[in-house]
C-alpha cells in the first residue's frame, strides 16, 4: 500500500490541504476498509479498477470514477475490485465552497460526480486530462490550473466561519463555540446557517471530528500509553466520553481499531496526515 501526500501551490494553500495518491496491488482477497470522517471534502479520480462503497451489510454502489466526497458524519465501508490507483484533492472544511455554486450541505454523506458540479463538458475534459497525465506532478499541474480558473477572485472566506474554524483547528476541536462567539446567540444562529452553506456540517460536528483526529493521531503514533492519557490530552470529560465519541465516528472502540484489518487504510491516512 503506497500512500503519499503533496502540498498545493501557494495560491491555493489557504483552500487546499493537500493532494494525495494511493496505490494498492490487486488482491483477490481484498478486505473492506472502514473510512472515518476527517472534517474535509475531497475530490477523487479513480485511475485503477472500480471501488465499491457499501450502503448496507450486503448492498453496494460503484463509486463514480471522478467524484466529490462531501462531509461525512458517520463511517462507511469501501472495497476495491482490483488494482487501486487514486489521485485526490483534500480541501480544508471551508475550501471547496469557493469553487462551486452548489450548496455544500447537498454534498454531505455521499459521492457526487464532478459533472453535476462543473458541467458535463468541463468535467469530462478534466477527467480525461487527469487519466492521460504521465505522472502525479502533471496531474497536480492540471488540477491546479482547473481550480485557479474556477476560483472566483472576489470570493472571500466568510470571516465568522474562518474565525471559528481557525479556533477549532488551533485548539484541536476543544474550543466551545459559544466562547468563540462570546455567547452571542444571534451570531450562533448565523454561524449555524453559514456552516451548513460553506462547510456542510454544523460547527459542533466539525469540532468533534477535529478533536477525534487529534486523539487518533496520538493513538496511532503511540504518544500515550493509556486511553485515559489520550482522553486527558484531548480534553474529553473522561475515558468513557472519549470511547463514546470514538465509536460514533469510527464504528468501533480505540483498542479494536488498532487490531482491525478493515481499518488499515484509515490508520495509514490518519497517521500520515
Amino acid at each position: 500500500m503506497n500512500y503519499q501526500t503533496f502540498q498545493p501551490h501557494s495560491d491555493l494553500e489557504a483552500l487546499v490541504k493537500c493532494y494525495w495518491t494511493l496505490e494498492v496491488p490487486a488482491d483477490t482477497d481484498a478486505q473492506r476498509q472502514r473510512i472515518i470522517p476527517d472534517g474535509c471534502i475531497e475530490m477523487a479520480f479513480i485511475l485503477g479498477d472500480d471501488i465499491k462503497r457499501y450502503t448496507s451489510e450486503d448492498d453496494f454502489i460503484l463509486q463514480p470514477r471522478a467524484m466529490v466526497l462531501g462531509q461525512t458524519i458517520a463511517p462507511f465501508y469501501i472495497q476495491p475490485t482490483g488494482y487501486v490507483n487514486t489521485f485526490a484533492i483534500r480541501f480544508y472544511p471551508f475550501g471547496f465552497s469557493n469553487f462551486v455554486t452548489t450548496p455544500i450541505k447537498n454534498l454531505a454523506n455521499k459521492e457526487t460526480p464532478i459533472d453535476l458540479l462543473f458541467g458535463e463538458k468541463p468535467a469530462k475534459a478534466l477527467e480525461q486530462k487527469i487519466v492521460q497525465a504521465a505522472d502525479t506532478k502533471e496531474r497536480i499541474e492540471i488540477i491546479e490550473d482547473f481550480l485557479l480558473d474556477k476560483l472566483n477572485k472576489k470570493a472571500t472566506i466568510d470571516k465568522i466561519v474562518k474565525t471559528t474554524i481557525d479556533a477549532l483547528l488551533t485548539t484541536k476541536g476543544n474550543t466551545p463555540i459559544n466562547s468563540i462567539l462570546k455567547d452571542d446567540l444571534s451570531k450562533r444562529r448565523q454561524l449555524e446557517r453559514k456552516f451548513l452553506k460553506q462547510i456542510g456540517i454544523s460547527p459542533k460536528q466539525l469540532g468533534k471530528v477535529i478533536r477525534l483526529q487529534a486523539a487518533l493521531k496520538m493513538l496511532l503514533n503511540e504518544q500515550a500509553e493509556r486511553l485515559t492519557s489520550i482522553a486527558y490530552e484531548s480534553e474529553y470529560y473522561d475515558q468513557a466520553h472519549f470511547i463514546r465519541d470514538f465509536k460514533e465516528f469510527t464504528g468501533t472502540t480505540p483498542k479494536a481499531f488498532l487490531k482491525d484489518e478493515n481499518m488499515v487504510l484509515s490508520s495509514l491516512i490518519y497517521k500520515n496526515g
